[in-house]
């Protein structure tokens, strides 16, 4: 479990300051401001989720694991919130980010008639509402993610403010790390070297063998970048069990890694505390359950995670509150990317919340580039491996409307 010293760690006493509030923590409440339409555009893309067919194999003596096999992957569907208020303001985010890209039309429906009529600056009783709502709608936690982001887009229109000087922005931009990866080692390498000399100070890895395969690429690659970059593992397609996560971890520390991601399944909390006990390097985790807003507050407390994982898809409220739960305990959250509106929304973030680290950057266009498909002029993308949010009102997307509006295949 990493200490009080840890480099990932914020300094002790650091806080969270959010200066557009009311009286009571809502907003400005002269009563002027009403939902007035709610609107979901929708897009035809490809899918950053591929779909792939599982395999069972041996993994070591008494254990199986579950392999991935590329399958073919029809079109998805992009969707973008409008919430647009009887003054004219507009806030826009896209639904998910690379993942969850899509509303059910039962729950568009039923945010209509939760949100229209409501205070648009509303956001923390109005968080609270759609939070208290969910379990009668039996649907996913943190379905109104997109709809929580819309509103700190208006908040920031109206303000004249960039959603991170709305906050309070802690850090003019943040560092960015890289997702590097290779068919072999001599491959990975490679791409790690390219990382690093483009001013990426983290380089992060999603190795797919078993531990001691892993073990002999975790070498490979700091013996190559030296011991300058920051490297972090990422365990999610590994399935490892106990005992090898365990030895892994030993390992990682020894090469002085950042952090272990996901070394065991997320609903094991059992073994994620005890693998917490057992290690100093930081454990993070539960990026499959990061949409569930208390069962993140239970693994944080009761010591299952060192550092939380999020997704301000799910809103940039909830990722203040959880921000604000791990500053009380003394450590981090780490943004899963991109966040919506392709990597504006965690840009915004990652300025704004002092107790973070890195901004997540994949390379390839497939989670930020990819934005310009549907008119977005500006997806945020790391400069000299760092990453700064749009000095514009709200996230600060700028678009191409008539080509936005060209381009949609639905309007619902």
């Amino acid at each position: 479990m990493h200490t009080a010293d840890s480099p990932l760690r914020p300094a002790s006493g650091s806080t969270l300051h959010v200066d557009f509030t009311g009286p009571d923590g809502d907003g400005p409440q002269d009563g002027t401001m009403r939902i007035e339409r709610i609107e979901l555009s929708v897009f035809e893309t490809r899918t950053n989720t591929g779909r792939f067919d599982l395999q069972q194999i041996d993994a070591a003596p008494g254990h199986k694991r579950w392999v991935r096999r590329s399958h073919p992957t029809p079109p998805g569907e992009i969707h973008v919130l409008h919430v647009c208020t009887a003054d004219g303001v507009e806030g826009m985010c896209t639904v998910g980010d690379a993942r969850y890209t899509t509303m059910r039309i039962e729950d568009l429906q039923q945010l209509r008639v939760l949100a229209i009529g409501e205070d648009p600056l509303a956001r923390e009783r109005l968080f609270d509402k759609m939070h208290a709502a969910t379990r009668g709608m039996f649907t996913l936690m943190g379905w109104f993610g997109a709809f929580d982001n819309c509103l700190w887009d208006i908040a920031g229109k109206v303000a004249e403010q960039p959603v991170c000087e709305l906050i309070g922005r802690v850090r003019p931009s943040c560092p960015a790390y890289y997702n590097f990866g290779g068919a072999s080692p001599e491959a990975a390498v490679a791409d790690a070297l390219q990382a690093r000399d483009q001013g990426f100070v983290a380089l992060k890895d999603h190795f797919l063998g078993t531990g001691q395969q892993n073990v002999d690429w975790f070498r490979a690659t700091r013996a190559a970048v030296g011991q300058e970059p920051v490297l972090l593992h990422d365990a999610a397609s590994c399935s490892y069990h106990f005992e090898e996560a365990l030895a892994v971890g030993k390992v990682l520390e020894e090469l002085g890694y950042g952090w272990f991601e996901e070394p065991l399944a997320d609903r094991d909390l059992p073994a994620l505390q005890r693998l917490c006990e057992l290690l100093e390097i930081p454990l993070l985790a539960p990026e499959t359950m990061m949409n569930d807003f208390e069962l993140s507050q239970v693994w944080l407390r009761s010591g299952a995670v060192d550092m939380l994982r999020v997704n301000a898809r799910h809103g940039m409220t909830m990722m203040l509150r959880l921000a604000r739960l791990a500053d009380e305990l003394g450590t981090t959250i780490e943004a899963n990317g991109p966040g919506g509106l392709f990597g504006l929304v965690h840009a915004h973030l990652v300025c704004c919340v002092e107790n973070t680290t890195y901004y997540e950057y994949f390379p390839g266009g497939s989670r930020d580039e990819i934005g310009k498909e549907i008119g977005l002029l500006n997806p945020a993308v790391p400069e000299q491996g760092s990453i700064n949010a749009p000095d514009l009102p709200g996230w600060g997307a700028q678009w191409d409307r008539a080509y936005f509006e060209r381009t949609r295949v639905a309007v619902r």
